[in-house]
């Protein structure tokens, strides 16, 4: 059960993968080659996610921050990035540029070079460690693992960014305004009798066209100063509205007309309809 002896046996995997790899002939048997990188693969996650285990238990508060995580694209944020990072560092360093243009690359390999030295320390620090008391973890090895920490959020900052265009501070605080709207939203609803309790616990599927189309005219009216402002231009918008600018002008237009009673009748009507 102690996480050392378990880096132990899955360090020894990866070695033992890698060994393989590098006395196989790929040309020869390219079928066996391509077994043997998906095992690769496979021990290295284990690998990493037993490392992590540990630098949780052993530097929680020594921890890298990853607050930069909420400005990528959520289609990355997938339990495989660690590993992806890795094998991307790997690459990099072989000189393969698979995913990055060739000018990031070549500034991105001094990062990964550092990254994947830092690790093979790791690897030999806590293989000794695990032999010798594995259920301690010392000044040294806490401070390697400071430093891995460090070096691999770092490096996966910047890979990232050479991949995709990382939300900017602007973009996240306007989603966090959405955010807030939203919930105002469900929150007026539930008190107006729009909406029930029972509705939202069950996960009502209405409720995915019911509250979008409450926060619009939540946003155009009850909430006018805050994202969906039209005193703001279409570039200070949030790119979930911007490209509707002039028709949120038009639906304002015509919210404004009606009386307490016909906005009532409207919004209960868009609770209903399909």
């Amino acid at each position: 059960p102690r996480l050392l002896s378990q880096f132990f046996f899955a360090d020894e995997r990866v070695t033992r993968v890698v060994a393989e790899i590098n006395g196989l002939d790929a040309e020869l048997d390219p079928q066996q080659y391509l077994v043997l990188l998906n095992q690769l693969h496979l021990s290295q996650a284990h690998l990493l996610a037993v490392l992590e285990r540990i630098m949780e238990e052993c530097i929680p508060t020594q921890r890298h921050s990853r607050d930069y995580l909420v400005k990528f694209p959520e289609e990355l944020l997938v339990d495989s990035l660690g590993n992806h990072m890795l094998f991307a560092a790997e690459c990099l360093l072989a000189g393969t540029f698979l995913e990055v243009e060739e000018a990031d690359g070549a500034q991105l390999r001094p990062q990964a070079r550092n990254l994947l030295c830092s690790l093979e320390l790791v690897r030999t620090v806590l293989r000794e460690q695990s032999l010798s008391q594995p259920s301690s973890y010392p000044e040294p090895v806490q401070a390697v693992l400071v430093q891995f920490d460090r070096l691999f959020a770092e490096f996966e900052l910047s890979y990232v960014s050479s991949l995709v265009g990382v939300k900017s501070p602007e973009e996240i605080y306007r989603q966090q305004e959405i955010i807030v709207l939203f919930c105002e939203t469900v929150e007026r609803a539930l008190r107006l009798g729009y909406l029930t309790q029972e509705m939202i616990d069950g996960y009502e599927p209405l409720l995915m066209f019911t509250i979008p189309r409450l926060a619009i005219i939540s946003g155009l009216l009850i909430y006018p100063e805050g994202p969906l402002s039209l005193e703001q231009s279409p570039e200070e918008m949030s790119r979930v509205f911007s490209p509707f600018y002039n028709l949120l002008k038009k639906i304002r237009d015509l919210l404004r007309v009606l009386s307490a009673e016909e906005l009532c009748l409207l919004e209960r009507s868009l609770c209903t309809a399909e």
